[in-house]
């Protein structure tokens, strides 16, 4: 099953039957004991497993130790991609200290800066002199830009000519991005003002 195929929504649910799965005993499980157990919905959870494992028996279920191995390897848990960040400043310095990221097979494992003052090994924080050895080094396939406005397009670049090929941009501006890349624009202050829209919706 190839991760591609799985619903965000259902990823971001994954770990969460992962966990509850490594806790039980039993060796069948049903949908509908999962669904009671973490307070989601029958059909929702069904959903979600069949995405990754099919379906299970009927009157016996899945058999947990088959469904485990599916979600782990949804997630990439067996193998993790190694990701890499330029620009640790406050936002970047919390993406690259936020281990929840490896439940979903990617590994932040080195962050790049052009400011020696905020440079420091010790925390993966490197010079961005370093950043092409690194990547041919490491066998980086994801990038992670949280730079200004300013610098975002030639990090981008930069990214590009080292063969990443998926891209996650904070930065607060439109890239040019080839068509066979993989590329996510986070927009923080669209999903912000999302939340207050539905506030003001509700009261």
């Amino acid at each position: 099953m190839k991760r591609s195929s799985v619903s965000k929504a259902t990823l971001g649910r994954l770990p969460k039957y992962l966990g509850f799965l490594k806790g039980i005993s039993d060796k069948y499980i049903s949908s509908a004991a999962i669904a009671r157990d973490l307070s989601l919905g029958e059909v929702q959870v069904r959903k979600d497993l069949s995405s990754v494992s099919g379906r299970g028996k009927p009157k016996i279920g899945y058999l947990k130790s088959d469904l485990i191995s599916s979600i782990e390897k949804c997630l990439g848990n067996n193998t993790l991609t190694n990701a890499v960040l330029v620009g640790a400043g406050k936002l970047g310095k919390a993406l690259l200290d936020y281990r929840g990221f490896e439940e979903y097979g990617v590994k932040i494992i080195a962050g790049f800066d052009s400011n020696e003052a905020i440079v420091n090994e010790k925390e993966n924080i490197l010079p961005m002199s370093e950043f092409e050895d690194f990547c041919k080094k490491e066998n980086v396939h994801i990038g992670i830009i949280a730079v200004g406005e300013g610098s975002a397009q030639g990090v981008c670049d930069l990214m590009l000519k080292n063969k990443i090929k998926a891209i996650w941009n904070f930065a607060p501006c439109k890239l040019k991005i080839p068509d066979d890349i993989i590329f996510v624009q986070e927009n923080l202050a669209l999903s912000l003002a999302y939340l207050n829209n539905q506030l003001s919706n509700n009261f």
